[in-house]
């Protein structure tokens, strides 16, 4: 039996950050939030996790971001999210 992630940290990163000059990936990142799992399930059909203004359905088994709002609206062009299983 497998257990769905209860929580997740999302970061974003702008696409046009090609090199990081030896910068991590949390270096790099705009915005970052821990998101925790509601019980819901989004329009999506994916899991809802929200928290620090994320409201974020996710694919527990790929991590994948399936639906995003940030602060209430849609992901602004040139922003990737990237996300990890929080501990």
């Amino acid at each position: 039996m497998t257990t769905e992630p209860q929580r997740f940290t999302i970061l974003l990163i702008p696409e046009h950050v090609e090199d990081r000059g030896g910068a991590s990936v949390e270096d790099s990142a705009v915005r970052s939030a821990v998101v925790e799992a509601t019980g819901e399930t989004g329009a999506s059909g994916y899991p809802r996790y929200v928290g620090h203004g994320i409201v974020a359905d996710i694919d527990p088994s790929t991590h994948t971001v399936e639906a995003m709002l940030v602060d209430g609206a849609e992901l602004d062009y040139g922003l990737t999210a990237r996300v990890t299983v929080a501990s």
